[in-house]
């Protein structure tokens, strides 16, 4: 059956509290579609506050026991998480209800807009902020589907991962992990990265080529080593060691003074108020292919100048007793490494805490997780896990986070268990001295925002 995004008036998205599916919902729903949609989390009360938020949207919210779906929905999306098994999956095949994933019905939405997407395997979020910020300081009024809340847009009570704009761009992130990637066919393909996640690099080399080949105008990030061999016109590249002169945007004199970063695009200056060199890649990446739409480098510095961030994305939660708190959604091998030494010009010493997210993955990195964070960490640093996070399914429980802190112990480095989050802070309480930067990461798991405002009220 084809599915034409111009037939479809009444959507309902199965997992709607995701923040892949929350953020096509909240877009749909802008552009004047009825969209309703359900999750497993509204049964056992654990989405937050994000069903609010969405029914203050006009998205009517359902359990997940199949009322929702009736003779009027004319299209059922789901995400890769969600099985057969799930019973409005179950009742859209009884009623004969076209089903979709969710990467599919992005990559139909993408198709009417001039759309850049931003693809690598660290950074796409934070970049894609960025560049919807720039392009809104320079007028374009772009829209913007993200796999995080922009704090400005959630400071107006929104969950921040969607806008509809007024204009002519449409700024997505390209996801490899489930190779939607090479669905989207975007006017400016932008790569921050290659690094092994979830995929074999040989693998995802050969995903970003294909999203290189998709795109009209392509700019990767040479100074990392798989990316830069994707590159396809050198003028439309970035790089941020300063010693390459085929880079149309060169990154000099970067430096972080506590949370603050300054640096140079050519001859520009910018200063953000954000953790972290990787970070300033971010920033290089969206200033980048926003000059690709127009947009100067002087306007994407004023813009930049002002950007609040992202949520749990190196997000300072503010300093008690002496700690500073930083929330950030690092869960992959080089993501958390990054994060850590994000912290470490901040102070003395960092105290690092880290909740991985399935097991099958956590298996599959596990020698790059230990090999990551261990040389990521200072002789005074620290790092903490609790156990890996569990969202249902069929997975097999053949790992344990004991397992990567004692590959980390054996590198002579401080690592420690504690299995329940919630004695987290009670253990490591004593190591919390003055001066320390206590750090929180981990992804897909509803709650860890929530744990990180518990923990930063309970220092």
């Amino acid at each position: 059956m084809s599915i034409r995004l111009e037939n479809i008036k009444n959507p309902f998205f199965v997992g709607i509290a995701g923040v892949g599916m929350s953020a096509i919902a909240q877009y749909l729903q802008g552009t004047g579609l009825k969209v309703s949609g359900s999750d497993r989390f509204f049964n056992d009360g654990k989405a937050g506050d994000i069903k609010a938020k969405l029914e203050a949207e006009g998205i009517k919210c359902f359990l997940q026991n199949g009322d929702g779906i009736t003779s009027a929905t004319d299209l059922v999306v789901v995400s890769t998480a969600i099985e057969d098994t799930v019973i409005e999956v179950r009742k859209a095949k009884e009623l004969g209800t076209p089903i979709i994933r969710r990467s599919e019905l992005l990559a139909m939405i993408a198709a009417t807009k001039k759309t850049i997407a931003i693809g690598g395997t660290s950074g796409k979020s934070t970049t894609t902020g960025m560049l919807f910020d720039i392009m809104r300081y320079a007028g374009k009024n772009p829209s913007v589907i993200s796999g995080a809340g922009l704090v400005d847009l959630i400071k107006k009570g929104k969950i921040g991962n969607a806008f509809v704009g007024s204009g002519e761009w449409l700024i997505i992130e390209a996801d490899e992990s489930d190779g939607s990637i090479v669905q989207y066919h975007p006017e400016i393909g932008v790569l921050l990265n290659v690094e092994k996640d979830h995929k074999e690099l040989d693998e995802l080399v050969k995903v970003f080529e294909t999203f290189r080949n998709n795109s009209k105008y392509f700019s990767v990030n040479r100074s990392n080593e798989y990316a830069r061999k994707l590159s396809a016109d050198a003028k439309n590249d970035f790089s941020v060691d300063g010693n390459d002169p085929d880079a149309g945007f060169r990154v000099t004199a970067f430096q972080q003074n506590g949370f603050h970063i300054s640096f140079k695009v050519n001859s520009q200056q910018f200063g953000l108020n954000i953790l972290g060199r990787h970070n300033m890649e971010n920033a290089v990446a969206a200033t980048t292919a926003a000059a690709l739409t127009g947009v100067s480098l002087a306007d994407a510095a004023a813009a930049l100048q002002r950007y609040e961030g992202i949520y749990r994305r190196a997000q300072v939660l503010g300093q008690k007793n002496g700690v500073w708190v930083v929330d950030d959604f690092a869960h992959n091998p080089v993501k958390c490494a990054a994060a850590i030494a994000a912290c470490q010009p901040v102070s003395e010493k960092v105290v690092a805490w880290f909740q991985p997210h399935g097991y099958t993955p956590t298996k599959f990195l596990r020698k790059e997780f230990v090999h990551e964070i261990a040389h990521a960490l200072r002789d005074q640093d620290e790092i903490w896990m609790s156990e890996i996070f569990y969202a249902g399914g069929t997975a097999v429980k053949d790992i344990s986070a004991l397992d990567l802190i004692n590959d980390i112990k054996a590198l002579g480095k401080k690592a420690f268990f504690v299995e329940d989050r919630n004695r987290f802070l009670d253990e490591a309480r004593p190591h919390l001295d003055k001066g320390t930067t206590l750090l929180l990461m981990g992804a897909r798991d509803p709650s860890l925002e929530q744990f990180g405002k518990d923990t930063f009220n309970a220092l």
